[in-house]
């Protein structure tokens, strides 16, 4: 029978809290440090997070030296799906706060994704994306949002900001002329897709399956920035 083994504990910066990696059969689980149980995310089931990247990335693959920004890395798969669909000139940011999650990346999650992080044109950065869309206007083709579980699925306070009027705004400030920005959810929300047209972008909600073509659904929205 297969169960739960904890692998590792990382701290998450200014937080106080804590995710927690598990090996579970020949899959990986991470889950929040005394939360209820409930996993992030697991390597699995990931497809909507394959189509998180591969989505804006199609969009943008054809334009010289694209770039994007992927916030969140979680276990790795939109940051591999981004390089699957660039070209070869790109280069893929990844906003990543807890440092354990990127050695995990590099560890025993990396094998499961294709060892992303290997891959030249990845650059890491180890901070809140927050802060990179504010420090880089107009510096990205197309931005991916991985952050807790989407707009309406917070399990941290201070990552509402991303998903507000302001932090919206931010996005569009940091695309490029008719870039794209990509935000994960676990779950639909109707408000969210107002606040996305509020803000700049024409909004496209998508319903990705998480594994396979059944199962539970997650929802994307692909929002193109229609303004400078």
């Amino acid at each position: 029978m297969k169960r739960f083994v904890l692998l590792d504990t990382a701290p998450i910066p200014e937080n106080g809290g804590a995710l927690c990696l598990f090996e579970y059969g020949e899959d990986f689980v991470i889950k929040i440090q005394g939360g209820d149980g409930g996993q992030l995310m697991n390597t699995r089931m990931h497809g909507s997070e394959d189509a998180l990247a591969e989505i804006p990335c199609r969009k943008v693959a054809g334009r010289p030296n694209s770039r994007v920004l992927i916030g969140g890395l979680g276990m790795g798969f939109t940051l591999a799906s981004a390089l699957k669909h660039l070209g070869k000139t790109a280069e893929v940011v990844v906003a990543e706060l807890v440092p354990g999650v990127v050695e995990w990346n590099r560890g025993p999650l990396g094998e499961k994704s294709g060892n992303p992080l290997l891959d030249q044109r990845t650059v890491i950065r180890m901070e809140d994306v927050a802060k990179v869309l504010q420090a880089e206007p107009q510096g990205f083709d197309a931005i991916m949002l991985d952050v807790d579980n989407g707009p309406e699925g917070l399990t941290q306070r201070a990552n509402s900001w991303l998903y507000s009027a302001g932090g919206l705004s931010a996005c569009a400030k940091a695309l490029r002329p008719k870039g794209v920005l990509a935000v994960w959810s676990a779950s639909a929300d109707k408000q969210f897709s107002e606040k996305l047209k509020k803000a700049g972008f024409k909004a496209e909600e998508v319903q990705v399956f998480a594994h396979g073509n059944k199962g539970t659904r997650h929802t994307i929205w692909i929002a193109e920035k229609l303004k400078g």
